[in-house]
């Protein structure tokens, strides 16, 4: 945890920009590399009646950190992905309560 859930964006430019990204997030985080997962979804968009591209979106599940946590990871990831040539991105968190987030049956929290 934290999981990164990408749309929009190529595997291959996730890829390219995953190590240095999740080193600096890991920092920000204050936990180790090992727990983060970036999943590049494949997402076919329409409007329209026909197809679209796909926005850039990316979608971060975690435990709240903090407001302050929370501003830093997401000015490091948009950098990250930015200087990857993708031109915007918007990113999203979604908070799990440890009480509620098991791990082979047993609760985190």
């Amino acid at each position: 945890m934290p999981q990164l859930t990408v749309r929009g964006i190529g595997e291959a430019v996730m890829a390219s920009i995953s190590k240095p990204l999740v080193e600096e997030l890991a920092r920000v985080c204050g936990c180790g590399t090992d727990n983060f997962t970036i999943d590049c979804l494949r997402v076919a968009s329409v409007f329209g009646g026909q197809a679209a591209e796909t926005y850039p979106f990316i979608e971060v599940a975690w435990f709240e950190r903090g407001g302050e946590v929370r501003d830093r990871f997401a000015e490091a990831l948009t950098r990250h992905v930015r200087q990857a040539g993708v031109a915007e991105v918007e990113i999203a968190f979604k908070v799990y309560k440890e009480d509620a987030y098991y791990i082979n049956g047993k609760p985190c929290g």
